[in-house]
């Protein structure tokens, strides 16, 4: 069983090809060369950090799969200063278009030591700014983007920096880490 660690960089489709597209995009074969191994979930080409691979078809549905609650941590820099209900909002599930969440452990903390994202994000001087961690145990597509824009916060960088007991910690943009 092969598993590989992977972090995204802003701008990399988490698929090897970009068939059909009218314009090159980057993907997963622009860093990683190993034959045989998929992606266990997605990360949104918007968003960065840890992406799994494996060549294990059980093991890419435990980490991919809702039903298996693998908990994921997002680091989210989000728009305005979130208040005390906002948060509990987010703690106790959110209504989205396609129905509730589950509850999210969340938590605003300092400016993590990240690198810098290229392109960086909008900076906008009369509006500030803050990070949270948010940790989830399901995966809909966009998801934390959705949750915070739904308690007023909308997402401005999201960092993926846990899936289960895997982090992102020591692998920069654009690195991967071969376990096991």
């Amino acid at each position: 069983m092969t598993l590989v660690l992977f972090n995204k960089p802003f701008g990399v489709l988490s698929q090897f090809t970009d068939r059909g597209s009218p314009t090159t995009r980057a993907t997963l074969s622009d860093h990683i060369d190993l034959p045989g191994v998929y992606p266990a979930g997605r990360l949104d080409r918007d968003s960065e950090g840890l992406l799994l691979l494996t060549d294990d078809g059980r093991l890419q549905a435990r980490i991919a799969d809702p039903r298996f609650k693998l908990a994921k941590t997002y680091l989210v820099q989000v728009e305005g200063l979130p208040d005390e209900d906002a948060l509990a909002r987010l703690r106790g599930g959110v209504m989205l278009n396609d129905g509730p969440t589950r509850p999210a452990e969340v938590e605003q903390i300092a400016d993590p030591a990240l690198w810098p994202r290229d392109p960086p994000i909008r900076v906008r001087a009369q509006i500030p700014d803050c990070w949270l961690s948010l940790t989830i145990r399901e995966g809909r597509n966009r998801q934390v983007r959705r949750m915070t824009a739904a308690v007023g916060h909308p997402t401005l960088r999201l960092v993926r920096w846990r899936i289960g007991e895997w982090t992102l910690a020591d692998l920069a943009p654009g690195q991967h880490r071969i376990i096991g």
